[in-house]
C-alpha cells in the first residue's frame, strides 16, 4: 500500500490563510518553475475592476514561496525559508484571471552549497503576472533566504 503525500500547493493552501483566502491555484509547482492562478473575483478587485494590487502581491509572493519549497524541501531539518524582501512593479492593467510564474534567479545546487558551508545564502526569485491573453501586467522579484536552524 503507496501513502500519497499532499502537493506543495495543497500544503500551502492549508497552512498559509491568504492563500486560501484568496482561492490560489497552484497549478504547476517544481524546482525549476512554479505556477500560480488568481482567479478573477469581484470581492478582491480594486477601483477599476481589475484584481487589487495587495491580491497580485499575494498572488506572486506565493507562486515563490511555492518554488522555493519545491526546490528547498530536502533542507527543512535544517533550514527554514524565509522571504527577507519583495519588489513588484506594475505594468499592465490586469483584468480577469492573472497567473504568477516564478523561477529562482540562482541554481538551487549553489545556494544548498552555501548552507553546507555554514552560510545564510540569500537568493531571488523572480516572478512574472499575466493576464489571460499572456500580457504581462506585473513583475516581482522576492529575495529568499534558508536561515540555518539553532
Amino acid at each position: 500500500m503507496s501513502e500519497t503525500l499532499p502537493s506543495i500547493g495543497d500544503m500551502l493552501t492549508a497552512t498559509v490563510p491568504m492563500a486560501r483566502t484568496l482561492n490560489l491555484v497552484f497549478e504547476e509547482t517544481t524546482p525549476e518553475r512554479a505556477v500560480v492562478r488568481l482567479p478573477d473575483q469581484p470581492d478582491y478587485h480594486n477601483h477599476v475592476g481589475g484584481p487589487h494590487a495587495g491580491a497580485m502581491f499575494t498572488l506572486a509572493e506565493s507562486a515563490s514561496g511555492a518554488i522555493v519549497l519545491a526546490a528547498f524541501g530536502d533542507q527543512l531539518s535544517r533550514a527554514v525559508p524565509l522571504a527577507v524582501r519583495a519588489e513588484i512593479g506594475y505594468k499592465k492593467l490586469a483584468m480577469g484571471p492573472v497567473t504568477a510564474t516564478a523561477a529562482l534567479g540562482r541554481p538551487a545546487a549553489e545556494i544548498v552549497a552555501e548552507l553546507d558551508a555554514g552560510q545564510r545564502p540569500e537568493f531571488p526569485v523572480t516572478v512574472s503576472i499575466t493576464r489571460e491573453d499572456g500580457a504581462e501586467t506585473g513583475e516581482m522579484t522576492v529575495v529568499w533566504t534558508l536561515r540555518p536552524n539553532s
